[in-house]
């Protein structure tokens, strides 16, 4: 009876509330951490966020099972280590079969990003791969007719554009050309689109005294006017959208829409890591999160809005580098908030019984209800 009352009452008032609820954009769920809650209590977050799209890094079979009809959509992914073996269309076929066929019936995956920041990183080797490896990974699902539901792509930081100021003038590096430019017609043929990481913290983090942090935030401030195309920009993120867009342009290309894999603003850092403090993180991503709900589009794309996967889901105590590097997150691993970003999730304690997904259910609609009285 409780399951029937909470399904009645959630069809009742879930599509009133929505929009009071949901963060309205798609979430990196990262796990390179030892204290991570199950995926199965990741997925009763979720769910309470209203959040409907996530990225991973990897084909992870335990959250694939546990996200299984809830009509949540997934990135998965294919490391940077396994590029080169991947260039082989037999290998490729394989690791779809085994990683993406078990949970494609009742898992939504929509897209295989094949390596992470390949283009400008660490290993000079692995840029050679890429393009064989995605053209061989897209020839697998076309073979197992899953081309049409699976896209392919790959997501690049920043580091590719060789100018970036002002957006108008917007290109790539000259020695990374040589794969862009076949990335970019493969991405035409396929129809996927052009992923980019975009960290306007970063350019606050190596020059803290000339670069205007309200600029980075969304916060009110003079904003910076493209000479050529007299357009303005109130925030650095919408110019390094505009900034690759006019790179891809250059190339060649109309024909390929940008997309950001990864954004987002440290709560926690070094001591030389200014700015990365949980006001500022709250700033970024609560600013973030209202222009994404207003549908916004860049100055220079005002009709293409824009699409966004904030960075990320939870703190990630085990990831190398910097102490930012382990603080991005929205959520600590126990479900308590970083900081307010004006929605209520909720992060179940246990992995539950039937009897007590009844009680949740009745939560939520209580929750629900409290959203009405409040927003009414």
């Amino acid at each position: 009876m409780a399951a029937i009352l909470c399904t009645l009452l959630l069809l009742m008032f879930s599509r009133s509330f929505t929009s009071t609820l949901s963060l309205g954009v798609g979430i990196n769920y990262g796990q390179i951490a030892n204290n991570l809650p199950t995926p199965s209590r990741v997925s009763a977050l979720l769910e309470s966020l209203n959040i409907s799209r996530v990225k991973l890094y990897d084909a992870d079979p335990n959250v694939l099972t546990a996200f299984a009809n809830t009509n949540v959509e997934f990135i998965i992914g294919l490391g940077n280590e396994y590029l080169q073996k991947m260039q082989d269309p037999q290998q490729a076929q394989i690791w779809i079969q085994q990683k993406v066929q078990p949970h494609i019936s009742q898992t939504r995956i929509t897209c295989i990003t094949v390596g992470n920041e390949v283009l400008g990183g660490v290993d000079p080797q692995l840029p050679q791969y890429l393009v064989p490896a995605m053209k061989s990974m897209y020839q697998a699902l076309v073979n197992l007719g899953l081309n049409s539901q699976v896209y392919v792509t790959t997501a690049h930081s920043l580091q590719i554009l060789k100018t970036s100021f002002p957006p108008s003038n917007g290109a790539f590096r000259d020695d990374l050309v040589q794969y862009i430019q076949p990335i970019l017609a493969f991405h035409a043929m396929s129809n996927s689109p052009f992923l980019i990481n975009a960290y306007p913290y970063f350019a606050y983090k190596s020059d803290p005294k000339n670069v205007q942090i309200e600029y980075l935030l969304f916060e009110p401030n003079p904003g910076t006017v493209d000479p050529h195309t007299n357009l303005k920009y109130d925030n650095m993120l919408y110019a390094q959208i505009d900034a690759v867009y006019s790179g891809i342009k250059a190339l060649g290309h109309s024909d390929v829409q940008v997309r950001i894999s990864e954004t987002g603003w440290p709560s926690k850092g070094d001591v030389d890591e200014p700015g990365a403090t949980v006001e500022n993180a709250g700033i970024y991503n609560r600013n973030l999160l209202q222009r994404m709900q207003a549908g916004q589009g860049t100055p220079a794309h005002p009709s293409q809005r824009i699409d966004i996967y904030v960075f990320a889901l939870f703190n990630e105590n085990m990831k190398p580098g910097p102490t930012s590097e382990r603080n991005y997150g929205l959520y600590y691993p126990d479900g308590t908030p970083v900081y307010n970003l004006g929605v209520q999730g909720y992060l179940p304690r246990i992995d539950y019984s039937s009897s007590a997904k009844n009680a949740l259910c009745i939560f939520r609609v209580l929750v629900l209800l409290l959203g009405s009285l409040l927003f009414a």
